[in-house]
């Protein structure tokens, strides 16, 4: 259960510390004094969605933080921190995590009804999804077996479509690509060839004044003889004055330089080539690179790279095109196998709808309904992604009246009877905390003390919580909470006693004091206490 929630500048929420307690609890206070901030609160804590424009005026960012309390007593710690930028940070028992993670740790932690979720189940597609989150094991595998030949039928049809109705046009694309493949693979050129086959290129093309340049260069170093006759001074020096000795091995040093120098240029004019026919093979080379980088790319590796797409799309359009003569009978097999697996899913769900209805008929008749009727019809439709079917919901309050579209027939207190009704029906009160957002609007009298006594009986064991604004449901919890605003500033405070005696009172009659409507509260708590 939930054991501790604080609120710290979400909305109007200034700072609230609240410790719900087991059983009914329930959230009173004026209309806009945020009562609904506080399951705003918890759906944060579920991995809800977080939007800036919920940052209070208190400060640059919301904070909520709750500790939950597992049935063998474990703790799990939750937060959420929202910033002006709309990005939002989870932490999990202290540590940061992904909002995705935490949403899946906390997943079935909470089962939260909303005040708009009577307008979910008018829709097929949502009244649908309560049927499947109830389906019996034979039908979570019929679900599961649709679902995998549905994704089968989806990718052969995404491979049709990239096939396209026109097989010569696919075929041509593959003899293009073929032809580049094999341009760039037959020019036989490596990543890196570029560079050393321009300098290469330059050297052939330069040989004959490279080679003259060298050996007039050699032989200006032989001619210039001065540089062995200083050293052989030095050295004479020497022998009379050792304290010369820095400048013979100075000497010594440019003397072996220089011997190196000759030998140097020597051997590089010796090993120059001239040879025409390499030069005109390397320079088709060039010519030929030229060539593959004016239609490739900017450089020998975009052309590398091109190359090996083009490799790749050809053994893709090859692979499509054998799989091209079976397709249209692997299609057709897909859709009978879709067709059979819709049929199986479909009689689950009927199955699963027939026993929800009947439930949801007996929670109704304990909220003020003599002889409802709620039908769940599932009926066949074109095959889609969530199965071959629609779902619509069927509602009378009174078996002597035909039944018929819930969302034009029922009123709107009967419709937060029937949404509470099909989820419980649907398995709600197996979760172990159960959160209702104004889930009773529209009703009054005695239907609304029937509802808090559903909400007290489903409390048993379980932790109930319940924004309402009927004194009704609120003399029944076990816990009472009410939101006070001022100005832009709200807080929560737990009432007890006289406090509790008083909000009741308010909630009558809207006056807090009224020794008559005081009376009237006494009366209702009473009842609700029984």
């Amino acid at each position: 259960m939930i054991d501790e929630l604080r609120v710290t500048n979400l909305g109007v929420i200034e700072e609230a510390v609240i410790e719900p307690g087991p059983g009914l609890v329930v959230v009173t206070g004026e209309t806009g004094a945020g009562k609904t901030m506080l399951l705003g609160a918890l759906r944060l804590l579920l991995g809800g969605a977080a939007r800036s424009e919920s940052i209070g005026p208190h400060g640059d960012e919301a904070r909520v933080e709750g500790r939950f309390i597992g049935a063998t007593d474990e703790e799990t710690v939750v937060a959420r921190r929202i910033t002006a930028s709309g990005r939002s940070r989870a932490y999990l028992d202290a540590a940061m995590v992904p909002v995705k993670e935490l949403s899946e740790r906390m997943a079935g932690t909470v089962e939260l009804v909303g005040q708009h979720d009577h307008l979910l189940i008018t829709r097929s597609g949502s009244v649908r999804a309560l049927l499947d989150d109830s389906l019996d094991s034979e039908g979570r595998e019929a679900h599961l077996s649709y679902l995998a030949v549905w994704s089968e039928l989806k990718e052969l049809r995404a491979a049709q479509t990239e096939l396209g109705g026109d097989r010569r046009a696919l075929e041509r694309e593959l003899e293009l690509a073929r032809h580049q493949a094999d341009e760039i693979s037959a020019a036989g050129f490596a990543d890196g060839d570029e560079a050393p086959l321009a300098t290469r290129v330059t050297r052939l093309r330069h040989a004959e004044e490279l080679q003259t340049e060298l050996i007039t260069a050699h032989e200006a170093l032989t001619a210039a003889e001065g540089i062995d006759e200083s050293v052989d001074r030095i050295r004479r020096a020497h022998s009379l004055d050792a304290s010369l000795e820095l400048l013979l091995e100075q000497g010594a040093e440019v003397q072996a330089r220089i011997g190196e120098l000759r030998s140097g240029l020597r051997g590089a004019a010796e090993g120059l080539e001239h040879d025409p026919g390499e030069l005109e093979d390397l320079e088709a080379r060039v010519t030929l690179l030229a060539d593959l980088k004016r239609k490739y790319g900017a450089d020998l590796s975009e052309v590398l790279a091109f190359g090996e797409k083009a490799t790749a799309r050809v053994g893709q359009i090859e692979d499509l095109l054998e799989r091209a003569d079976h397709l249209q009978s692997e299609l057709e097999s897909a859709r009978v196998r879709v067709e059979a697996a819709g049929e199986r899913l479909r009689v689950a769900r009927a199955r699963a709808a027939k026993e929800i209805a009947s439930a949801a008929v007996g929670h109704l008749s304990q909220l003020g309904f003599s002889a409802p009727v709620v039908e769940l019809d599932v009926i066949a439709s074109d095959s889609g992604p969530a199965g071959a079917d629609a779902v619509e919901l069927r509602f009378s309050s009174d078996a002597s009246i035909p039944a018929g579209p819930a969302s034009r027939i029922a009123s709107g207190g009967e419709l937060s009877r029937l949404v509470l009704s099909l989820r419980l029906a649907a398995g709600v009160g197996e979760a172990a905390v159960v959160a209702f957002d104004e889930i009773d609007a529209g009703i009054g009298g005695a239907t609304a003390l029937a509802m808090g006594r559903k909400l007290k009986g489903l409390a048993g064991g379980r932790q109930v919580l319940c924004v309402t604004h009927l004194p009704q449901v609120a003399a029944f919890a076990a816990t009472h909470l009410v939101v006070d605003r001022e100005g832009a500033t709200a807080r929560v405070r737990p009432v007890v006693g006289e406090e509790r005696v008083a909000e009741i009172t308010r909630m009558l009659s809207g006056l807090p004091e009224s020794e008559r409507g005081q009376e009237h509260a006494i009366e209702l708590l009473a009842i609700g206490a029984g």
